[in-house]
């Protein structure tokens, strides 16, 4: 992938930075990025265990005692792609993205760390005109299909696709981002296309059929987003780090638990997503392992295989070495001073829990 792809979707790309108040003068900015945005621009987000920690502004109240450390979140409608732009032009220090940017980054040269999961095992979705007799994945050899190229989606796509014979070039894959999918498939400009949880809404409004959803056949093709660190912010600033992965490791305590399941639509909904379509979404799913932060042994095989079909799909030039990515003592030390050691429960390669 050459530069240009690796930096595609980042022309003309939303984003939206929330400032959090600070009284102290020059003060350390952390800036903060979500691949995502919410309905109309809204700077908040859903669907993980961050933008939880975002919204009940977890960061702000870990520095309230620090007013020297001024904290800045920015959501990009362009989503990964338009995350790793702002890490290269060095305008970010954190940021959540998922799989696949993520991993075309680092063959890129993007130097990071993997600090804990924000969420894992989210599926895909294939959503279709209403109308349309298309039922299966098979179904899809020489269609028009929407696939926001360069998201963790798109390799989830592909996925699907091997596991269900189908080659990349048997489909007509369109390049759109949310937006321009949505609105293709209510003027039925495409036959189809895969994407998350916004689906579900349109599907309510009599707009598309959900006809899919990878999580049934196929969980190898299931999406995980990260939060990560640049090098040179975490090389720089360890402390700050350690502080920070300690707020989000409480947001993903809150989000794990059942209880706050109703709390987490709260929060979710403010990204301007409908809460009945948010609740569909995790309806069924187990929170604690939708938003376990672990960097298991689970996380780190599936990385790994994302970074070998990454390859192997063409999405990538040259093989991406993963085991040194991750950073896992800044949440040890977290869920060993929050006392939640036992609340997530560890995964081997395979998916099975570990004793």
């Amino acid at each position: 992938m050459d530069r240009r792809q690796f930096l595609g979707g980042v022309a003309g790309a939303t984003l939206v930075a929330v400032t959090g108040a600070v009284h102290a003068q020059n003060p350390l900015v952390v800036r903060i990025g979500f691949a995502s945005i919410g309905v109309d621009n809204r700077p908040f987000s859903q669907g993980s265990s961050l933008s939880v920690s975002h919204s009940l502004g977890l960061a702000e109240k870990e520095f309230s005692d620090t007013p020297n450390v001024k904290i800045e979140w920015y959501f990009f409608r362009g989503a990964g792609p338009a995350v790793n732009e702002a890490v290269v032009n060095r305008q970010l220090d954190l940021y959540t993205q998922g799989d696949l940017p993520s991993i075309v980054g680092r063959a890129n040269g993007i130097k990071s760390k993997i600090l804990l999961v924000s969420s894992t095992r989210t599926p895909v979705y294939l959503a279709v005109p209403t109308g349309s007799d298309i039922t299966k994945i098979e179904q899809l050899r020489g269609k028009r299909v929407a696939v926001f190229l360069g998201t963790n989606g798109h390799l989830s796509v592909a996925e699907v696709f091997a596991a269900h014979g189908l080659k990349w070039s048997d489909v007509n894959i369109v390049n759109l981002d949310n937006a321009s999918t949505n609105a293709a498939l209510a003027t039925k400009d495409i036959d189809g296309a895969f994407g998350s949880v916004t689906f579900l809404q349109l599907e309510d409004q009599g707009l598309v059929k959900v006809v899919y959803n990878s999580n049934d056949d196929t969980p190898s093709a299931a999406r995980i987003g990260s939060i990560f660190v640049t090098s040179e912010f975490e090389q720089a600033q360890p402390e700050i780090v350690a502080r920070l992965v300690k707020a989000f490791t409480r947001g993903a305590h809150f989000a794990s638990l059942e209880e706050n399941r109703q709390a987490i639509l709260d929060e979710w909904e403010k990204s301007g997503t409908a809460r009945s379509i948010l609740e569909r979404d995790i309806q069924g799913v187990s929170l604690k392992a939708r938003h376990s932060p672990l960097l298991d042994p689970f996380t780190r095989a599936l990385y790994a295989r994302k970074a070998e079909k990454s390859k192997e799909f063409g999405l990538i030039r040259r093989a991406v070495e993963t085991e040194s990515w991750f950073e896992p003592k800044y949440l040890e030390a977290a869920i060993k001073e929050l006392g939640l050691e036992g609340v997530w429960t560890p995964f081997d390669p395979d998916g099975k829990p570990l004793g």
